[in-house]
């Protein structure tokens, strides 16, 4: 398959994006909004879906774009694997997804973004080595004195921490909490499975070779389910709450095709 490749966009255009993008950022909402984000238990929440992109190595061009809907114990919240307002001009694409869809959005980034005087140095890592179980946490506080995220352990047995930060229409606090929520493995279910499912479409659609097809995240000791937390009756992310609810907008509730909709996830309890 021949890969295609395009140069560095225009000045003019890259100019566009970036005004287009200042003037979203104006219409961002950093506040819950819903009044199953201010519930302790989400009681109200019933759907939750997960967005990624996989690309094309060698590629610039082509690109897969996923959304896995999945139910939740009827509301709605995207995850992105990406920033929102931990961003370098405030408006990641957590932000940019939620604004243009009107829904609450969090911003989920595997990796930190250094940015506002944010850096992963010693100091960074000692807080992560504190951090003992899952929902364990610490704010990203920028130079400008603005808690711009949360470093947070989703898992009792993962040793790396999730980036979380206000995409809209939902407060830091119910974003953390909700991503722990989320979380069976590392990576919140919805974005697991988005990120498995896209890789898979690209794998069997374009012909790239190397790229995975459907199974569990490689880290067999990251698998080990985590516990019911304390005081909660039932597992948040259990396998009774969390099913695959396809591909259906979540507005519409209509079938949207994509590879989200193809079959079922290899380790998760649909």
């Amino acid at each position: 398959m021949a890969r295609k490749v395009v140069g560095r966009p225009p000045e003019e255009t890259l100019s566009l994006w970036k005004r287009e993008q200042a003037l979203l950022k104006t219409l961002v909402v950093d506040r819950d909004t819903e009044a199953w984000q201010r519930d302790p238990a989400f009681s109200g929440l019933q759907r939750v879906g997960g967005v990624d992109v996989s690309f094309v190595k060698g590629d610039s061009v082509s690109a897969c774009a996923s959304l896995v809907v999945l139910s939740y114990p009827e509301l709605e919240v995207l995850f992105v694997d990406g920033n929102g307002v931990l961003h370098h001009r405030g408006f990641g694409v957590a932000c940019h997804l939620g604004v243009l869809t009107d829904l609450p959005c969090i911003g989920v980034a595997k990796k930190l973004l250094q940015v506002d005087g944010l850096e992963n140095n010693a100091l960074h890592k000692e807080k992560i080595r504190l951090l003992k179980a899952g929902g364990d946490s610490f704010p990203l506080m920028g130079g400008s004195g603005t808690v711009l995220g949360m470093a947070l352990k989703s898992h009792d047995h993962s040793t790396k921490p999730l980036y979380v930060s206000v995409g809209h229409k939902m407060s830091l606090e119910a974003a953390v909490r909700l991503t722990h929520g989320c979380c069976k493995f590392r990576i919140p279910e919805p974005v697991r499975q988005a990120d498995i499912r896209s890789r898979d479409y690209i794998r069997r659609t374009l012909g790239v070779q190397g790229a995975p097809a459907l199974q569990p995240e490689r880290s067999k000791k990251a698998q080990r389910p985590k516990a019911c937390p304390q005081g909660v009756s039932e597992e948040p992310a259990g396998k009774d709450r969390l099913r695959e609810a396809h591909s259906r907008n979540p507005r519409t509730h209509r079938r949207a095709p994509g590879p989200g909709a193809q079959g079922q996830g290899k380790g998760w309890g649909w």
